[in-house]
């Protein structure tokens, strides 16, 4: 990946890049490029400010060029002056590069890459059509546990899919391993981690006219979308919310169960599976004593804390017990 992609990622992945970092050299640049253009889809997607039909037609179009079933110059000009981020405003400005890198890449990379970003622009369409006039006072949610369980697919079951085949074929090619069990836990480590980020943005979503607990959970509890905007509902909600943790949880666990199946000469992949869990672990044992209503109190995993979860991976990674102990879905750690 050139300097000025490579630059661009940085400023846009946050906390990945630190996981990007640590991947070994052999898949870092086509995990990085698939983040780079799932993320410019994401910007289009979340642009607000445009109409929904507008997104949709500019989502469309990128998808093509993307999937190779195009190749129409794009212009997002006036999608990237609707950006109040420099970087998401530089992802825009910067496509044609991204694209004319994903043409470099072998023809196995890009199969992959586009497979996994064909599934999520799939998912970013239907969560247009599926929101579209949602706002504070018309707040719509989910019907089922299976819409909100197809959502988690698509927007990053899909991505566990993509991450364990390019390790695969990269990575760990000759290793004995339960191909189809690495697969299933890839996938439920992506739908973990979504969940978590889900649950955590309860009250933005909800002001943004969006609930992605299912409808008909609520409904069991007595409780609309709308009601979710009053803190004092909590006590409420905590018996769904609680249970929708436990299963994120469980999906965190199988991540783990995933990380630890891999060869343990890989380190650096094992390292950059395990610290997405760990800081979602910790996010879910925040999520467990706080009033997830309250808008004005985000539960976030410090700085400073993130570094130490990542300290005592590295530190305790030459000692197997000790490193498989760093996670425990019993654990309820603040």
């Amino acid at each position: 990946m050139n300097a000025a992609l490579n630059d661009l990622l940085k400023r846009t992945s946050r906390s990945f890049y630190l996981t990007l970092r640590v991947l070994p050299a052999a898949v870092r640049p086509q995990i990085g490029l698939a983040y780079l253009l799932a993320r410019t889809t994401d910007t289009v997607a979340d642009t607000e400010i445009l109409p929904v039909a507008q997104r949709l037609d500019a989502l469309q179009k990128l998808r093509e060029r993307i999937l190779g079933t195009s190749a129409a110059p794009l212009d997002f000009g006036a999608l990237a002056r609707a950006q109040g981020l420099s970087a998401e405003r530089a992802l825009l400005e910067n496509i044609e590069a991204a694209l004319a890198e994903l043409d470099q890449v072998s023809d196995s990379d890009r199969r992959f890459i586009r497979a996994v970003l064909d599934t999520i622009t799939g998912g970013q369409d239907l969560d247009l059509l599926r929101f579209a006039g949602a706002t504070e006072k018309n707040i719509i949610s989910l019907r089922t546990a299976a819409e909100l369980d197809d959502y988690t697919w698509r927007v990053a079951g899909c991505v566990g899919e993509f991450w364990t085949k390019i390790c695969r074929a990269h990575v760990f090619p000759a290793a004995k391993l339960d191909d189809a069990t690495l697969l299933a836990d890839g996938i439920r480590f992506g739908k973990g981690l979504q969940l978590v980020n889900i649950l955590r943005d309860l009250p933005a979503d909800l002001r943004n006219g969006r609930c992605y607990l299912p409808g008909d959970e609520l409904a069991k509890l007595g409780l609309s979308p709308a009601d979710l905007l009053n803190p004092a509902n909590e006590p409420k909600l905590r018996p769904l919310y609680h249970d929708w943790l436990d299963r994120a949880e469980a999906h965190l666990a199988a991540g783990w169960a995933y990380t630890n199946s891999l060869p343990w000469r890989c380190a650096r992949v094992r390292l950059a599976c395990a610290w997405p869990i760990l800081i979602g672990a910790e996010t879910v044992g925040r999520l467990r004593v706080a009033n997830v209503l309250d808008a004005d109190r985000r539960v976030k995993v410090s700085r400073n804390r993130l570094k130490l979860l990542m300290f005592r991976s590295v530190l305790l990674y030459p000692f197997p017990g000790a490193w498989r102990k760093l996670f425990s879905p019993a654990d309820k750690r603040l």
